[in-house]
């Protein structure tokens, strides 16, 4: 078994964009960041910028001590680092678009808190595995999905698209505004998993093990469901129950 405990390791150079003008310059060249380290106490024009930049882009700003930025064993950061992605995001109104346009009906995968990255590489195996078009992540609250989630996903986070959104709630109000169906799993609901139709556009909301959907977005889902489960058991792991979640969306598709 492949040990993943190095998911914390330092991040390679050729992975880092060193400096603020290079990392203002990646964001305006459009190239793909997954995270920007800013040293908590720097302030400046060029700050302001950077903060501009990425709350447009949907880069997420980690503030963090000096001491944390000196660890990349990398000279002349002045405050900022950016991790490169592997992972090229994709605007979620074009998914949807490109979608419909081809004549298939929609189905999205969303992921609420959920900060291990190896449920991360499983859910994202399974979403490729049973048909789903994109998976939507938020831009804070969620691991990174770097090298070591593409490992843990066997390359599948380099096949699906990736939608990244500073808000789920606006990204449930856009799948709503083009009639696709939003899905809530809660393991307290009484509806079970199988009572629900899944063969019309939808969308399926999974969240992490310990505080589960955020309230709020729970709220505005149209619909809760669970799995049902004879066994005695607190719950399954995330990445279990997105599987069997979707594979019933399959088998109700395939049967229409």
């Amino acid at each position: 078994m492949k040990n993943f405990r190095h998911q914390h390791q330092r991040p390679k150079k050729n992975t880092l964009v060193i400096g603020r003008d290079a990392v203002i310059k990646a964001m305006q060249e459009g190239r793909a960041l997954d995270r920007i380290f800013l040293q908590a106490t720097v302030h400046g024009p060029l700050i302001d910028d950077i903060k501009k930049l990425a709350e447009s882009n949907n880069v997420p700003i980690n503030k963090v001590p000096v001491e944390k930025l000196n660890n990349f064993n990398v000279s002349n950061h002045e405050g900022c680092i950016a991790q490169l992605s592997k992972i090229k995001y994709q605007e979620l109104q074009d998914i949807i678009s490109f979608v419909v346009d081809k004549g298939e009906v929609p189905l999205f995968l969303i992921l609420d808190g959920i900060t291990d990255i190896r449920n991360i590489g499983g859910i994202a195996r399974s979403a490729f595995c049973f048909g789903v078009n994109a998976i939507i992540i938020p831009d804070k609250g969620i691991g990174a999905l770097n090298e070591d989630a593409i490992l843990t996903s066997a390359g599948a986070l380099e096949q699906i698209p990736v939608c990244r959104v500073n808000s789920l709630m606006k990204a449930v109000d856009e799948l709503h505004l083009n009639g696709i169906k939003v899905f809530a799993s809660e393991m307290k609901s009484e509806k079970r998993s199988f009572d629900c139709i899944f063969s019309e556009p939808c969308a399926i909301v999974m969240g992490g093990e310990e505080k589960g959907i955020y309230p709020a977005l729970m709220k505005i889902c149209d619909e809760r469901f669970q799995i049902p489960m004879p066994g005695d058991f607190d719950s399954l792991n995330v990445s279990v129950a997105t599987g069997i979640i979707l594979y019933e969306v399959m088998k109700q598709r395939m049967k229409v």
